[in-house]
């Protein structure tokens, strides 16, 4: 290598004598051949070191074709339950003991070709108590809110570059790749070492031409130099290393000639690359606006899905949203009209006249795209309130027919036909006035129902009903004729109205809610449960925020404005019931709720007579989760006061005030809890101080205890009380759950008295 760089007159940079093996090796590899063909080049040394890669596509590539994921028919998520649930003395006012029973549970979420989504509820339970009956209920439901909200998700989750197949924005980025790749063509070859050495080359020789140019004019034959005395010797004649002689030509033409070539070959370079630049730039920026089309297609998909005022609307904004078929199931319009389809279990709830709230088992239905239909027909039960009441049911059935114009949620009319067997549980309903308890009447009625939206944020709904005639109400000609009283117009006690309004201001954020209804004496519906007396009700609730939505204050009052299968059949009531509530919420704050409001409490007489009781309660928490020298905690105050009498309630605590307070700590691995509470009545104080520690051994692993401390003051019975209960999660299995304990609960003669409680719950959750 020396003797190379000796020879040639290579000068060597600064700090290298000798050329790396690794610098003097080029790779030159022939595709059509198995082995690489090696050739070594002279090193030329440069002061850097110049990697360039190119990656050059075929023109005639086609669109990459990509394959979409596969999507199952069928998802299945939610969970399963089975409870066992044991007590040895039950805290009712009814003795019994030793009760357990059992639950098995499913909520399941179904969803067809992951567009679809439908839910299966399933439910069953059994016990050997005759308060609480066995059941078996399910309910298959698609509602337009769950389609809504898949839809809502995959919009959430719907990426642009996904979408990136398209043809219009996949020729794009083909385009740039293209453009890309022919600017680095030209950037590689003008900073190539081997061009610029070109370069210099040239110039070199274009110099040196210029040289041999002026040289070779001086070596003309015979050129004699004058005598200047100088020495025995003159000059003589002048002569020229061969390889400074001219050839034939001018040396300085030919070079200029080649750096000429070459100088205009660099600058049409950097010629087409400033205007490859300026289409690139062209093509990012129809690239990125088109992009944008797809991202804002996106935000402006979750924007419809939120803010559409009803499903009518919704499905206007998507189709004017000219979204991509991907993002839109088949038959959204339509399924979007759909607002519920029920099969089962299920909650009938339409109008204030004609049936509210109920629960049915049966079939119903609402589809509403721009005019409006609805139907339900099942089996009744008013008695979901299962743990009293447990025998003489009578079977109860209705069946309802709603038709109309308009959307549900904004202008509308609407016209009700219902019919049915109901049950009248009321006394003195029978003919003659004697008291049949469990006294079966066929009624039928219709209802004209209408919607004013007067603006976005406040509406009035009005509705008008006549049903048929209770059985003892009929004359003597008509008593068989339950439609027949339906159209005696000339008779005005089986009429009803209803008048709801309610307004939004947001200026201040204020809501307001009213209702007035007036029922006649004869009226029937499947919302109301007594006949018998005329009656008016009215209800009137305001909601104010105060402080940007810190403090909310919510207050009401109403008339009359209950029913309830265990009011006389003359009931009628002019207590007006009041209730408020104010809740505080702030930043770093504990969150504050107090509230006045009734309640109420089943008594029951003798085993067919039952009376229920209203009081007023008092309640007051204050909560607040927050960090503490690094270690999170959270704490819990409540009081409670009862302002009931005990000759109008069987409950232990009549008249009393309640005191809770409780503590827990998270310490990594541990959860502390403690708290104490204090109850006092005329009669005597209960004292109580409890504390438990659950410990999360392994991810699969939860163990836990506890003991609770009792004083009961006057009686001076002190007790104490403990609880274990453990939770082990087996993989692909579920998770099983454990609890013991020994507790006290009220009992007869105003003690506590023990029972003995224990729980085994099994849940797989997919």
């Amino acid at each position: 290598m020396s003797d190379y760089y000796r020879k040639w007159k290579v000068k060597l940079p600064q700090r290298q004598q000798y050329p790396q093996f690794g610098d003097s090796l080029y790779y030159f590899v022939n595709g059509d051949n198995k082995a690489p063909v090696i050739l070594v080049v002279p090193f030329r040394p440069t002061g850097y070191d110049t990697v360039i890669g190119y990656y050059e596509r075929n023109k005639n590539n086609r669109l990459p074709v990509v394959v979409p994921p596969r999507t199952p028919l069928l998802t299945v998520h939610g969970n399963v339950m089975y409870d066992l649930f044991y007590q040895s003395n039950i805290d009712t006012p009814f003795v019994q003991k030793d009760v357990y029973q059992h639950t098995v549970q499913t909520s399941l979420v179904l969803t067809y070709k992951d567009r679809y989504p439908i839910r299966l509820n399933f439910t069953t339970r059994m016990g050997n108590s005759s308060l609480f009956r066995n059941l078996t209920d399910f309910n298959l439901q698609f509602t337009s809110r769950d389609f809504k909200n898949a839809m809502l998700q995959r919009a959430k989750s719907w990426d642009a570059g996904k979408y990136a197949q398209l043809e219009e924005l996949e020729k794009l980025r083909m385009q740039l790749e293209a453009k890309q790749l022919e600017i680095n063509k030209l950037r590689g070859w003008k900073t190539d070492p081997g061009l610029l050495q070109r370069m210099v080359e040239a110039r070199e020789r274009a110099y040196y031409g210029r040289i041999k140019d002026s040289l070779a004019a001086l070596d003309k034959p015979e050129m004699e130099m004058p005598d200047l005395n100088i020495g025995k010797r003159g000059l003589g004649r002048l002569e020229l290393p061969d390889d400074m002689k001219g050839k034939g030509g001018s040396e300085k033409d030919k070079a200029d000639s080649a750096l000429k070539k070459l100088t205009a070959s660099y600058e049409g370079a950097d010629r087409k690359l400033d205007s490859l630049q300026a289409e690139l730039a062209k093509l990012q920026a129809l690239y990125k606006k088109q992009e944008g089309i797809y991202n804002s297609r996106k935000s402006a998909l979750a924007d419809i899905l939120i803010r559409s005022k009803n499903n009518k609307e919704l499905a206007e904004n998507l189709k004017a949203a000219n979204l991509p078929d991907t993002m839109l199931p088949k038959g959204y319009k339509h399924l979007l009209a759909i607002r519920s389809v029920g099969i089962g279990r299920t909650l009938v709830n339409y109008s204030e006249l004609t049936a509210k709230d109920i629960s049915i088992l049966g079939v119903q239905a609402e589809y509403n795209p721009s005019y409006y239909l609805a139907f339900a027909t099942g089996r009744v039960d008013y008695r979901f309130r299962d743990f009293f009441l447990n025998e003489n049911r009578s079977r109860q059935y209705l069946n309802l027919v709603r038709a109309g114009l308009g959307m549900r949620d904004g202008n509308n009319i609407i016209m009700t036909y219902y019919t049915g067997k109901k049950q009248v549980y009321n006394f003195n309903t029978a003919p003659g006035g004697t008291n049949t308890g469990n006294l079966e009447q066929r009624i039928m009625g219709f209802s004209l129902e209408g919607r004013w939206q007067l603006d976005e944020n406040n509406y009035i709904i009005g509705e008008a009903a006549k049903s048929s005639l209770p059985t003892y109400a009929r004359s003597g000609e008509d008593h068989s004729s339950a439609l027949g009283s339906v159209f005696k117009l000339n008779d005005h006690s089986n009429e009803a109205y209803s008048v709801k309004a309610s307004s939004f201001w947001p200026q201040t954020g204020t809501k307001i809610n009213g209702m007035y209804k007036m029922m006649g004496a004869n009226f029937q519906s499947f919302s109301l449960f007594t006949t018998g007396s005329s009656q008016t009700a009215w209800s009137i609730r305001v909601d104010q925020p105060f402080f940007k939505q810190q403090l909310i204050i919510s207050g009401s009052i109403k008339k009359n404005d209950f029913t309830t299968n265990y009011q006389q059949t003359n009931y009628q009531s002019n207590t007006v019931f009041k209730s408020i509530q104010a809740t505080l919420r702030r930043k770093k704050w504990p969150v504050i709720t107090v509230g006045y409001y009734p309640s109420s409490q089943i008594t029951k007489l003798t085993d067919d007579s039952y009376q229920e009781n209203l009081f007023y309660n008092l309640v007051g928490t204050a909560s607040h989760f927050y960090t503490y020298r690094g270690i999170m905690m959270s704490t819990v105050f409540s009081y409670t006061q009862f302002y009931n009498k005990q000759t109008d309630s069987n409950f232990l605590y009549f008249n009393s005030k309640n005191m809770m307070l409780n503590q827990t700590i998270f310490v990594g691995k541990f959860t502390i809890n403690g708290g104490g509470s204090f109850a006092t009545n005329p009669e005597y104080n209960l004292y109580g101080a409890d504390g438990n520690v659950q410990y999360k051994m392994r991810t699969w692993l939860e163990i836990g205890g506890g003991m609770k401390y009792n004083y009961q003051t006057v009686y001076n019975l002190t007790q104490i009380g403990y609880s274990g209960n453990a939770r082990v999660t087996i993989p692909l299995l579920g998770e099983i759950a454990v609890m013991a304990e020994k507790a006290f609960i009220p009992g007869m003669e105003k003690r506590l008295v023990s029972s003995n409680n224990g729980r085994l719950t099994y849940t797989k959750t997919f």
